[in-house]
């Protein structure tokens, strides 16, 4: 089997890698953090202290970061991994990131003969623990048909939507998705609770119903309950929906409701809000109807 560096365990990575430990792939990790590694280094994985050691021992490594800023880094720093990996390895990054980004990362794969996927997730901290994700992958056919069987550990529907940069546009599609449906659904929750009903019977009674959706069925009873842990956390949702807006503006496209969505939840993290979970945003429209 392939040897597979891993970069990036957190509420995501974290359980995606031990999937692939599972299946029985030889892993090595690299976290910024190293702290939250460790439980994948008790099961087996070897540990690396810099991306450039952990690309070196690969043959497929696999990212998902924060910021476009942190895959800038680890793929193109001095001590990144494109610079670290064997001609004819295979790179995929699978954070969120900017479209534009991952067409240079695949041109800066090519001049070393490194294959280069962008590949986002969608499904949350429950996909990523049950291996359900939608996978939307960007770039080569050849390296696409490659990762395959590495993507089926991870994830459930896999697509593969065109050449480099295509994958995170798709990922854009989904955010925007996202966005208007997340304001609609804290909408219906924050109405019917000033109505004087019982939110979770409103929401047991619509979901099933053409009102029916993700976010509905899997955020909102979390924020009907007060939780608020991340399965994504505002802040990357803010950073997903500002590299969406501006792709959008680039292609001359007026989204109202992403800009709508974009100011709610900027008013959530400039209160502290940015590490809560995206259903959140309940809280904010509980504010303003009470």
């Amino acid at each position: 089997m392939e040897r597979i560096g891993f970069v990036g365990t957190g509420v995501m990575g974290g359980s995606m890698a031990g999937h692939l430990l599972d299946a029985g792939y030889p892993l090595a990790v690299h976290n910024r953090t190293k702290e939250r590694a460790a439980g994948l280094v008790e099961r087996g994985a070897v540990w690396h202290d810099r991306p450039g050691s952990l690309a070196a021992a690969s043959d497929v490594v696999i990212t998902i970061v924060g910021f476009p800023a942190d895959v800038e880094q680890v793929y193109l720093g001095a001590d990144g991994v494109l610079a670290a990996m064997e001609p004819g390895s295979l790179a995929i990054d699978m954070t969120t990131s900017s479209p534009a980004l991952a067409r240079r990362l695949a041109e800066a794969g090519a001049e070393r003969s490194i294959t280069v996927l962008d590949a986002p997730v969608s499904g949350g901290d429950r996909g990523a623990r049950e291996a359900t994700l939608a996978i939307m992958v960007g770039g080569d056919d050849a390296g696409f048909r490659r990762a395959l069987p590495v993507f089926e550990v991870m994830g459930g529907n896999i697509r593969h939507l065109g050449p480099a940069g295509a994958g995170q546009h798709t990922k854009m599609s989904n955010q925007i998705a996202i966005a208007s449906g997340m304001m609609g659904v804290c909408e219906a929750m924050a109405y019917a609770g000033a109505a004087g009903l019982d939110p979770s019977a409103v929401l047991e009674a619509i979901e099933t119903g053409a009102a029916g959706s993700w976010s509905l069925s899997n955020l909102m009873p979390r924020a009907l309950r007060g939780d608020f842990a991340p399965g994504f956390k505002i802040k990357h949702f803010l950073k997903d929906l500002r590299i969406a807006i501006e792709s959008a503006r680039e292609m001359d496209l007026e989204f109202p409701g992403l800009a709508t969505a974009i100011g709610l939840y900027e008013r959530l993290e400039a209160v502290g809000r940015g590490e809560d979970g995206t259903q959140a945003l309940l809280d904010l429209y509980r504010q303003r109807s009470a």
